[in-house]
């Protein structure tokens, strides 16, 4: 139905970071709420709609390569990610693995359209 009254309507919708960046979880810290509150404002103002988009990697998420006030390295976790590139890269693969381990128990109720929108290996 949400995704029926967005299609109806022509609702645009954002997926924000507000958590953890910079590492694995204990290893980087929080985004600053002053990034987070940046990131909305340009949400608010449209800024973000008219914005350019890299593609990121495994799980197709489009991120802008540039926000006002936010530094580039918070838009993308390759970039903030203190460790290796190594390290990043196993995390990345873990976390879609463990994704799509735990999607398994839902496939069945899910359209087509959101199974493809899972994580690419």
């Amino acid at each position: 139905m949400l995704a029926q009254k967005m299609q109806e309507n022509n609702v645009s919708v954002w997926l924000v970071n507000t958590g953890w960046n910079g590492g694995a979880y204990g290893a980087g810290k929080r985004i600053s709420l002053k990034y987070s509150r940046a990131i909305i404002d340009a949400i608010h103002s449209g800024e973000l709609q008219d914005a350019e988009y890299s593609t990121y990697g495994v799980f197709n998420l489009q991120i802008p390569t540039a926000v006002s006030n936010v530094p580039a390295k918070v838009l993308d976790p390759s970039q903030a990610w203190e460790g290796t590139i190594e390290e990043f890269n196993g995390t990345i693969s873990k976390l879609a693995h463990l994704f799509l381990a735990n999607f398994k128990k839902y496939a069945d109720k899910a359209t087509p359209e959101i199974i493809a929108a899972g994580p690419r290996l």
